[in-house]
């Protein structure tokens, strides 16, 4: 089994937020701010900056967490990073060695 990551990304001007979820998560934001794949919704409105993330022993469960988060509201998940980071600062410099560790 693998680790999971249920992460959430916004734009600069926090106005348009993206919940995913990765077994690597370095490698995932890394993919959005070089915007990988053109077409997609993160790539589309400039969404690369990693605001809020959780790590999981299994990927079963960061799947389950990121199901339960797209469900709620916007304001939901405002209060959700939030509670880790106030200022919404880009976290990629925090976890770009997690999967080293």
């Amino acid at each position: 089994m693998k680790p999971g990551f249920v992460y959430i990304i916004t734009n600069k001007y926090q106005t348009v937020v993206y919940v995913g979820v990765t077994s690597n998560l370095p490698e995932r934001i890394l993919e959005h701010k070089n915007k990988k794949y053109p077409t997609s919704f993160s790539a589309r409105y400039d969404v690369n900056i990693l605001v809020y993330y959780e790590q999981f022993q299994w990927i079963e469960d960061a799947i389950a967490r990121e199901k339960q988060i797209k469900a709620g509201s916007r304001a939901a998940k405002n209060k959700l990073i939030q509670s880790i980071n106030p200022t919404w600062k880009d976290l990629f410099d925090e976890i770009k060695d997690i999967m080293t560790e």
